[in-house]
């Protein structure tokens, strides 16, 4: 592999031991960058690149199924939990986030995707709607009766920051406080807050004068207020103004609105996305007047090459073009996977290049064990954002690529990799400079370092002994997409674990035992009376999450290979916390039918169901796991889907091919109606949907004495009244 290049290889040309380390890199990049952009407001790496992030870890996972991950991020929402401060609010309809396209070739591929779901012929004509990519702040409005009642952050994706009164200092022109009369009783209307490139600069100078002047007050002995931040780019600017709790301070603050998608709405407001944008012209909104219908999908490449033209003189920042589908009925028989819409992707532009000088390299251990080495650079602007850090991703690499500390070296910023290292520039290299030695202990906690054969990763044996490995444990367990509990960060974690508080995630439900001497610990309380609030306020965060959802307190536990997803998919097969626990323990006979069921379950599959097995074996996993079921009562998990359906509940096997719908398109119906798909065919399975040249799961359903669908039956049953989709 050529050093001047990183991640080219496809995942197909990946050894296992590779991918399993690239993924382990992956995961803790976009944690960082999450943490960075969503809830610092200071990213360290570009929306370019955390999206091919994204990008290249959902190909790694599409070609190594049984190596996703945990903490996999394609499970995960896009976006942050709400910032203490401000009140949650929770959106009608969820704010996910795109997949991206890097060429002519990714939306190629995109619209044969879509043609393959919808089973539509090539000659049936796709139109998009093109809208720039505008790089600022989303934001969900919703309006009742015609009149705006509040406004939110992404947050999650499911909850966000109520920022109402923040967004109320903007005007009328920008965001409209009452719709017209053809508006419908209740809609959540979609957009991006930012800042011009001119408004930016005269706002960052300003901020840049108020910092010195307050450092020279500082020097003189003045008492000085807040540290004042200088933000890197427009986005920065935009989020930071949004998210200040103080609304006087936004008021002060140059900020824009373009509206430009739809969230839940009581009735229907249009037959296509480009008629509605027109509705929201109609409503006072700013569409984007760049944005265009495009005749089919062959104009999507002139277009992109048309803007990427214009870039550069553009008032604001964008970093590449949206594409949706025009027509509102193929976008709802589409809908999402993941965290993702099927109708969509977001055409980004390419990248730049930097120089910088690598200052040192840390080894970061995860909760898996796992060392992971990140370096540490002299920060430099690339495209407009200050770039500090970058994965190594593996002592190979560091090694093929001959990194070293002091080295000055090439940063890339391109289509499909995140912010690394590209090369270094030998000629500068200093004489004393020595080859980079990687640990063989961990730093955390001394024990040795192994790499097995075969592998690329080198692994802490320390185990339960290991801090590191403790504490990033207890950190998954309280983040924004397990238990989310507020004001439990790193910070507060590590002392507590450190003070022998918490060492199992029971013990954080019973930290109120040890209130008396938490309060003695500096800025707990010792000494003001806005301290002691902050260990009450962590206290009642700490009993809000008595109950909750089971598909939370699934992820929550770190299982490997268990994301967000298959925590979901997990609650809503077993339903409730004691089928779960007693069917996992079930399962760990090999050959059980309690087995033969889970790696049954759609989007589980066996490799996922030998770590939920390996997880119940472990006589010390069951002890934590029942400990923390004695402190906390997840709830059962919610219905999904269309609760009156005759599928509500019901376990689905599809067998054959289909002739009128796509098999992809059959099973999301099926979700959507609340059935449980699964892959295989058991005695608890309720409906086996039997296609041309069904096999021997069509058997099995005969030998079982189950109930099967032709597929005019099931599309009957299923209010698939066409070959057009389900019935509205």
């Amino acid at each position: 592999m050529n050093d001047t290049t990183l991640r080219t290889r496809p995942p197909e040309a990946l050894t296992e031991a590779e991918a399993s380390a690239e993924l382990a890199a992956l995961a803790a990049e976009i944690a960082a960058a999450d943490i960075a952009y969503h809830q610092n407001d200071a990213p360290e790496i570009t929306d370019a690149e955390y999206d091919a992030l994204r990008r290249r870890n959902a190909a790694i996972e599409a070609r190594f199924p049984s190596l996703k991950r945990e903490d996999s991020p394609s499970e995960a929402p896009p976006g942050a939990a709400p910032a203490a401060g401000f009140a949650k609010s929770r959106h009608g309809t969820p704010m996910l986030s795109l997949d991206n396209a890097f060429g002519p070739e990714d939306f190629a591929e995109f619209t044969r995707t879509l043609r393959r779901f919808l089973r539509l012929p090539e000659e049936e004509v796709l139109r998009f709607v093109a809208e720039p990519k505008i790089d600022g702040l989303s934001v969900n409005l919703t309006y009742e009766d015609g009149v705006f009642i509040r406004g939110a952050t992404r947050g999650d994706g499911t909850v966000g920051e109520d920022i109402t009164r923040n967004l109320q200092t903007l005007g009328e022109a920008e965001l409209p406080r009452r719709l017209g009369p053809d508006a419908p009783a209740q809609i959540e209307i979609r957009g991006e807050v930012f800042m011009t490139k001119a408004d930016f600069l005269a706002f960052r100078e300003e901020q840049a004068r108020l910092a010195e002047e307050r450092e020279q007050r500082r020097e003189r002995g003045e008492k000085v207020g807040p540290e004042i931040r200088i933000p890197a780019n427009p986005r920065n600017a935009a989020a930071g103004s949004l998210r200040q709790l103080d609304p006087e301070v936004t008021a002060r603050r140059p900020l824009q609105f373009f509206a430009y998608a739809q969230g839940a709405s009581s009735t229907p407001v249009a037959e296509t996305h480009w008629e509605y944008l027109a509705a929201l012209k109609r409503w006072g909104f700013r569409v984007n007047p760049l944005s265009r219908l495009l005749p089919d999908a062959h104009a999507a490449a002139e277009f992109q090459a048309g803007l990427a033209g214009q870039r550069a003189g553009l008032d604001y920042d964008i970093d590449g073009v949206v594409y949706k589908l025009d027509r509102l009925d193929w976008q709802s028989r589409l809908g999402f996977v993941g965290r993702t819409p099927r109708w969509a992707i977001a055409w980004k532009f390419p990248a730049e290049q930097a120089t910088t000088t690598l200052l040192k390299i840390d080894i970061q251990v995860g909760r898996t064990g796992a060392l992971t080495p990140r370096a540490v650079m002299e920060p430099v602007n690339v495209g407009g954002v200050m770039v500090q850090h970058a994965t190594l991703h593996n002592e190979d690499e560091i090694i093929r690529k001959d990194v070293r500390i002091g080295d000055t070296v090439v940063l890339q910023r391109a289509g499909d990799v995140i912010p690394q290292i590209v090369s270094v520039v030998l000629e500068k290299r200093p004489a004393d400079s020595q080859p980079f030695a990687f640990p063989e202990t961990c730093p955390a906690c001394g024990s040795h370092a192994v790499r097995p054969a075969g592998e690329v990763v080198r692994r802490c044996t320390g185990g339960l002994i290991c801090p590191a490995q403790t504490v990033e444990r207890l950190k998954h367990f309280v983040s924004r997409n397990a238990m989310d509990i507020e004001g439990l960060g790193e910070e507060n974690i590590i002392a507590l674990h450190e003070a022998g508080l918490v060492k199992s995630p029971a013990d954080i439900f019973r930290l109120k035992d040890h209130a008396a001497t938490i309060r003695q610990w500096e800025g707990w309380g010792r000494t003001s009376k806005k301290d002691s609030k902050k260990l009450a306020n962590l206290l009642a965060a700490i009993e809000s999450r008595r109950t909750p959802p089971l598909e939370r307190f699934i992820f929550a536990l770190g299982i490997r290979r268990i994301g967000a997803q298959n925590a979901k998919l997990l609650a809503r097969h077993y339903h409730d916390f004691a089928q779960w626990r007693s069917r996992m323990l079930a399962a760990t006979t090999i050959g059980s039918e309690a087995r033969e069921e889970l790696g049954s379950i759609q989007g589980i599959g066996p490799a996922i169901a030998t770590e939920l097995a390996e997880f119940f074996v472990e006589r010390r996993n069951l002890e934590a796991l029942d400990d923390l079921a004695r402190e906390v009562s997840p709830l059962p998990a919610e219905s999904f889907g269309d609760s009156d359906s005759p599928f509500a509940g019901k376990t689905v096997v599809f067998t054959g091919t289909l002739q009128q719908t796509s098999r992809d398109e059959a099973e999301a119906v099926a979700e959507r109606l609340g059935a449980k798909v699964t892959k295989n065919v058991s005695k608890k399975t309720d409906f086996v949907v039997v296609g041309a040249d069904a096999g021997s799961k069509a058997t099995k359903a005969a030998e079982l004495g189950l109930r099967t669908l032709t597929e005019a039956e099931w599309r009957e049953m299923a209010g698939m009244t066409s070959a057009s989709g389900p019935a509205p």
